[in-house]
């Protein structure tokens, strides 16, 4: 439920604010007269007290009285000197705090309340105490003096007891009441000017809106900002970031204190923060950074015809990533599928040359051969490769290699267990393309032989593909690996370099890693640890890690 002074004009808002920020500080000042009061009170009165029970101490006829006991001419002189003084209270009790006298007979033959004093010690003491309720249960404070009585020889023989009630607090507030109802008129006759003038201004400086209104505007503008699926970002024009949404803040990876702060400040890469800050405008401009690929549009900000800053939208491209990776294992199973269809057409060529020739028992040993030769080939790959996936690409590679040529060969120590299903996509792009990429380097029509060895324990699955081509110089071991880098020349080869790129990018999304050395040709190394999916680091599965190291 809304408030109703949330309604109420801006004007009247100011004015109740001043009000009632006057009427606190008002408040204030009357609680801190009224201490002032009773401190001054307690030392005034204090003194007084301590005056009046020495003086009554010193009487020849209150010390002789209490050295013999006798009551009348204490309770005498008690009264006379209350009468005087306008005392609360005057009792006189002996050495030992029992009462002998007192303007209530009841505390007659009582032991006399001492709390903190030390009148029974031979000392004066003045002090708090509280007074006989003057209706049940109430209480007032008082404040008191304690006095010692000595006899000729220097021996305490009684104790005065004077007390006086604290004024009530509204006895304190009289004399200042003026002064603060003056001020307060004053001050709330100046308060009503002030606001009217204030709230004027403030309306035109917030285009005639009140503060309903403001909020309701700023609330839009938050849960749009937040709502849409680019990320937004505002600058001024000294590159200070004025304004960044949730998407904005995660897909550059800025602080959460990033307002206020200057571009130069928050650590974002150099292509990016000069695309930001001094790029130019434009739309679908393609920005890179280490873990995604922006595509960022930036416009000017302007105000009554004077420019006040720009404004970035920025869009997570790094799908076209993952596509790229999808698209890359239907084309692997296209080409095993070609190969293999070729390879199946010129096998049935041969069967069928041979019946046309009515070579029927070389035809009949040739089929054999041919399905000895398969069933050898698969039993050796599933017999070493338990994960039937990794399997299959296996068996299509060896078509592929037969249709170019290259002899493809599964390492004899080859051992692959069951593993883990995401575990296993993986390893099967990982393949993928480290195969392909054995192929290409290899001469068309040339010969070669690209080895395949894939070992799987406890903690980490070893994939290794060499070849015996021209190998990998020293110089671009680490460049290979970099988004759009590619060393093919050959017509038809894909020169935007993303399959290493997408085997470094998968390898460290799963902690792994992968690594290439020349030894007679290129032999990569691939190492992905075992366990599932636990092992990937939170939010590292854009696949596009690499682009910054173009």
């Amino acid at each position: 439920m809304v408030p109703p002074w949330h309604h109420w004009p801006l004007a009247t808002q100011f004015l109740g604010f001043q009000l009632a920020i006057m009427v606190v500080v008002l408040a204030a000042v009357a609680a801190l007269s009224i201490q002032q009061a009773q401190r001054r009170f307690e030392d005034a009165e204090g003194r007084r007290l301590q005056s009046i029970a020495e003086s009554m101490a010193a009487l020849p006829a209150v010390r002789y009285a209490l050295d013999r006991r006798l009551v009348s001419p204490l309770s005498s002189t008690a009264a006379n000197t209350r009468d005087v003084s306008g005392l609360t209270q005057i009792s006189v009790a002996d050495e030992g705090g029992l009462i002998l006298t007192s303007h209530d007979p009841d505390d007659l033959g009582r032991r006399m309340p001492m709390g903190t004093s030390t009148a029974l010690t031979g000392r004066s003491w003045i002090g708090h105490s509280v007074s006989e309720p003057w209706e049940p249960g109430e209480y007032r404070p008082a404040l008191s003096a304690h006095v010692p009585v000595f006899n000729d020889l220097g021996e305490q023989v009684g104790i005065i007891a004077v007390r006086e009630d604290y004024p009530y607090w509204w006895v304190n507030l009289d004399a200042v009441a003026p002064y603060l109802l003056g001020y307060l008129g004053i001050a709330g006759g100046l308060g009503a000017i002030g606001s009217l003038l204030l709230a004027r201004r403030v309306k035109r400086q917030t285009m005639g809106m009140e503060p309903r209104q403001i909020a309701a505007t700023v609330q839009q503008r938050e849960a749009m900002l937040h709502g849409v699926k680019e990320g937004v970002l505002g600058l001024d024009l000294d590159n200070r970031v004025t304004l960044a949404n949730r998407q904005a803040v995660a897909l550059l990876g800025l602080p959460p204190d990033c307002l206020g702060r200057r571009l130069a400040d928050l650590g974002l890469d150099a292509p990016l923060h000069d695309v930001l800050a001094g790029g130019g405008e434009g739309e679908e401009q393609v920005v890179l950074l280490p873990d995604r690929v922006l595509t960022l549009n930036r416009m000017p900000m302007t105000t009554g015809g004077a420019r006040i800053g720009s404004v970035a939208t920025l869009r997570d491209r790094t799908e076209l990533v993952q596509l790229r990776r999808e698209l890359d294992v239907t084309r692997h199973t296209t080409d095993a599928l070609r190969a293999q269809t070729h390879e199946f057409d010129n096998r049935m060529h041969t069967i069928s040359g041979l019946i046309a020739l009515r070579e029927f028992d070389e035809a009949a040993t040739y089929i054999a051969r041919t399905v000895v030769a398969r069933e050898r080939l698969s039993g050796e790959i599933t017999g070493a490769v338990a994960d039937h996936a990794l399997a299959a690409l296996f068996i299509a590679k060896a078509a592929t290699a037969a249709e170019r040529g290259v002899a493809f060969v599964v390492h004899p120590e080859t051992r692959i267990g069951e593993i883990d299903p995401e575990l296993s996509v993986d390893l099967v792009t990982i393949a993928g393309n480290l195969i392909d990429n054995a192929f290409d380097a290899l001469r068309p029509g040339g010969g070669g032989t690209v080895t395949v060895r894939a070992e799987h324990d406890a903690d980490d699955v070893v994939l290794s593909v060499g070849d015996d081509g021209p190998g990998v110089s020293e110089d671009l071991a680490g460049a290979i690996f970099q988004l759009g880098f590619s060393t093919k020349a050959a017509p038809g080869a894909d020169p935007r370099g993303l399959g290493l790129a997408i085997v470094r990018l998968i390898c460290r999304r799963r902690n792994g890693s992968v690594a290439v050395r020349s030894s007679g040709g290129a032999l990569f190394t691939a190492r992905l640890p075992a366990a599932g999916p636990a092992a990937r680091e939170a939010g590292a599965d854009l696949e596009a890690r690499e682009a910054a190291d173009r």
